[in-house]
């Protein structure tokens, strides 16, 4: 089994890209973008197809995609990054979630339109999500959720329940006793599709710097503003070892990484997560599992599971496993701990009988950002020219699509319906300082865990115990503010 490189994804497509250049010295640009996964990139291509006699850069510490962007789990799914009453509490309310809601299936459209006119080859497949239940505890958390998106309006075509039987005719998962499809979701090759919208973004003028980290960004005073940041405003800077660069607007997309810049330490928590995938099953592997779709797949338990199967014949399953380091440390290279890999697999094995005896070939992670109240925003200060976007903790696939088209928009000053949705402006509060941080994320994943197994009929050994397990769950929601 490999281990790390980044990711199976990256070593899938050949390996690592070749390098593009770093930043040669210090420059002036209209737009900076900080940041080379999908929220940069995808800002970059569109404000370069909206504006295209501006000059724009993107600043990358590794290469583009090196992130989360080119580890995660392929999906690009229209799951809204937050709580629809946190964003209700906006000055759209409840109209403004609806269209943020629509504007987020739109996406994955969006993202297959792009991936078809850019000749972006990332395995692009609609073919929905599938949420699964195995056990009662499930089944009644899958329910809730329904009759909780009934009363929001959401009707079968964006939500549909699946008996068992309809479910196993799309995939059989052992033990499940139902399904949520929700058609609003594509897989994709993720390393594929960031390298694609890099070398697009680049057609389009974008210049891209990689092995350039920024050590800061700083609204630019007047005095030290110099001659070539944009018109109007001061502008900001954005500080490296090779130079600073100033523009007109400096974009922060750092995501999980976000941590590592002066005083965003507590701004996201670099949640980590964990991903397996096996060596391409038989034929006869295949026609038991079915699975023919494609759909994305995921399950009802408090530390839940994602999965696909790729375009090569294998799956591809991931999970939270150690959820996070001690003061917000990042891992380089996606190394992932043998236990971790122990437990993924078990979960793979238990829910697919008929891939037990498949080899796991390729273990990794990855962290992706998470807000205090688990909201995304997309924010840009026309006076400062400062702008950030992200948060999508673990959807960030179609909703960066999205932020990067708003940002995009806001930048230039185009006001829109993108402009006006409830996560444009959105404030999160700052997490807690260590040790507090640390031994929270580590308790509430230890208490979901502990829900799980006595959830589970091999765990609980009685219904008091599945109980408890339903009421941990409970306490660890609402500790952690994780919307349902």
């Amino acid at each position: 089994m490999r281990n790390g490189e980044v990711s199976y994804w990256w070593q899938a497509s050949g390996g690592f890209p070749p390098r593009r250049p770093s930043l040669p010295g210090p420059l002036e640009a209209d737009v900076a973008i900080v940041g080379g996964g999908y929220t940069g990139l995808w800002t970059a291509y569109y404000l370069a197809g909206l504006r295209p006699e501006l000059r724009i850069v993107v600043l990358e510490a590794a290469f583009a995609g090196y992130g989360a962007s080119g580890r995660n789990g392929g999906w690009v799914t229209a799951e809204m990054p937050g709580s629809r009453a946190s964003y209700a509490r906006a000055s759209g309310g409840v109209a403004g979630v609806r269209a943020l809601e629509a504007a987020l299936r739109e996406t994955v459209d969006e993202v297959g339109r792009v991936c078809a006119a850019e000749s972006i080859e990332c395995d692009f497949t609609k073919g929905g999500r599938l949420s699964v239940a195995t056990t009662p505890s499930q089944l009644a958390r899958m329910r809730d959720g329904l009759a909780a998106h009934r009363e929001w309006g959401d009707g079968n075509d964006v939500y549909e329940f699946l008996s068992r039987d309809e479910l196993r005719s799309r995939v059989n998962v052992a033990g499940a006793l139902a399904g949520l499809y929700a058609p609003a979701s594509a897989r994709v090759q993720p390393a594929v599709l960031a390298a694609g919208i890099a070398a697009a973004a680049e057609r389009r003028g974008v210049q891209i710097y990689e092995a350039t980290p920024v050590s800061a960004i700083e609204p630019a005073s007047v005095a030290d503003s110099g001659s070539g940041s944009g018109s109007g405003g001061a502008g900001a800077i954005a500080r490296t070892k090779f130079g600073d660069v100033r523009a007109r607007s400096v974009l922060r997309c750092t995501e999980g990484y976000t941590g590592a810049l002066p005083g965003l330490r507590r701004a996201l928590l670099p949640m980590n997560s964990h991903l397996i995938v096996t060596e391409p099953l038989s034929a006869a592997a295949w026609e038991e599992i079915g699975w023919d779709g494609c759909e994305t797949l995921a399950d009802e338990a408090h530390a839940y599971m994602y999965a696909q199967r790729t375009a090569d014949g294998r799956i591809a399953l991931g999970g939270r496993g150690v959820p996070y380091r001690f003061g917000s440390a990042l891992d380089h290279l996606g190394e992932t701990d043998q236990s971790t890999v122990t437990a993924l697999t078990g979960v793979l094995r238990r829910m697919f009988p008929a891939a037990a005896s498949a080899a796991i070939s390729h273990a990794w992670c990855g962290v992706l950002g998470v807000p205090r109240d688990w909201c995304a925003t997309v924010t840009y200060q026309p006076a400062s020219g400062l702008g950030w976007a992200g948060g999508y903790t673990g959807t960030g696939v179609a909703a960066a699509n999205l932020a990067g088209r708003t940002l995009a928009e806001l930048v230039i000053g185009q006001q829109s319906p993108l402009t006006a949705l409830p996560w444009v402006g959105h404030r999160s509060r700052a997490w807690e300082p260590e040790p507090a941080r640390w031994t929270g994320v580590q308790g509430l994943y230890a208490l979901y865990r502990l829900a799980d197994r006595l959830e589970s009929p091999a765990g609980s050994g009685s219904g008091s115990g599945v109980r408890i397990g339903e009421a941990l769950g409970r306490v660890g929601d609402r500790i952690s503010g994780i919307p349902h």
